[in-house]
């Protein structure tokens, strides 16, 4: 067949990206520190129906196919008709400027596009609802994620990294370059942790500038928290993971100046208790030597209902991992 006869590749419609957790390296991983990001079972769907007209319809459905949330945009410049939510809308108008200036041919044809998007668990968990969205949008639009990121939300990208990856990764971000690599965090004490929501979902890009205008962390700094990632990933009991996360949470509070969150709120807690993402609000880290029903219990009397296993919420890949 001659080049001129090939059949053209249909656009593709439909996009998916996982949801995420970060284990290690918080706050400093925006300073060039290894963090080590682990992708959820959970995540979010994007689907498009193209037809003719000169908008976007869009609608967000929650797990049980409530919407959520829902909208209409003008292609002229992508301005909200009419939305249920302001505050969501215009958070759209900007991705879609951004992702227009970074490919001028995205949403350059006068087309009526119907966007349906379906998460798996509730956006206020703070499990990766902008990043999924960011990371659908940029496929949608042919663009690079971290530059329509770097461009909307901002933050370090780990999550970015995540929403695609198949498995852990070991994230590092520089002023010059982005390295993303898979790892095997496949602990043997697994099922001795837990993964519990607090109940307030902390905003990424207000706890970044937050953190931004305390005083830089040192290389010394830097270094430790990149060397307990990588002894987390290699630990080997669940003793020793656990110095690893009270290490850990030790040398950010200071940094931050906060109090761990074990020390804050649960100082009776037999196990260790690690910090996820940004500190005071999304889901924390438990470990635990004794049953699970007795450690659920725990949390659900303090009124955290909320509670997981560690396999129930990462990814299926990691779950094949984790069979040791």
């Amino acid at each position: 067949m001659c080049p001129d006869q090939l059949i053209p590749v249909p656009p593709k419609h439909s996009f998916q990206a996982n949801g995420k957790v970060l284990l290690s390296g918080e706050y400093l991983v925006l300073d060039g520190a290894l963090a080590l990001g682990v992708p959820l079972q959970l995540g979010q769907r994007m689907s498009i129906n193209v037809g003719s007209g000169s908008d976007i319809t869009w609608v967000s459905h929650l797990p049980d196919g409530e919407i959520w949330f829902q909208a209409k945009f003008d292609l002229f410049g992508f301005d909200a008709v009419k939305t249920s939510n302001e505050e969501l809308s215009d958070r759209l108008t900007e991705i879609f400027e951004a992702a227009v200036r970074l490919n001028s041919d995205f949403l350059s044809k006068w087309k009526k596009y119907k966007v349906k998007m379906e998460i798996d668990f509730d956006p206020s968990w703070g499990l990766g609802s902008s990043s999924t969205l960011i990371s659908c949008i940029a496929e949608w639009a042919d663009v690079d994620p971290y530059d329509l990121l770097d461009a909307t939300f901002g933050g370090s990208g780990y999550d970015i990294a995540c929403a695609k990856a198949h498995g852990p990764i070991l994230y590092q971000r520089t002023e010059s370059e982005i390295e993303v690599t898979s790892v095997k965090f496949a602990p043997r004490f697994a099922d001795q942790l837990y993964l519990i929501y607090l109940g307030s979902k902390q905003t990424s890009s207000k706890e970044v500038a937050q953190y931004q205008e305390l005083a830089a962390p040192s290389a010394i700094h830097i270094d430790t928290i990149s060397q307990i990632t990588r002894h987390i990933v290699d630990a080997k009991s669940l003793t020793e993971f656990e110095k690893l996360i009270v290490d850990h949470e030790n040398l950010i509070g200071k940094l931050i100046g906060k109090k761990p969150v074990k020390a804050e709120y649960f100082s009776d807690y037999w196990g260790q208790i690690k910090s996820l993402g940004a500190w005071g609000g999304d889901f924390i880290l438990a470990t635990s030597d004794r049953p699970a029903e007795e450690t659920r219990s725990y949390f659900n009397n303090l009124g955290f209902d909320l509670f997981f296993t560690y396999q129930e919420l990462t990814s299926a890949t990691v779950l094949e991992h984790l069979i040791v």
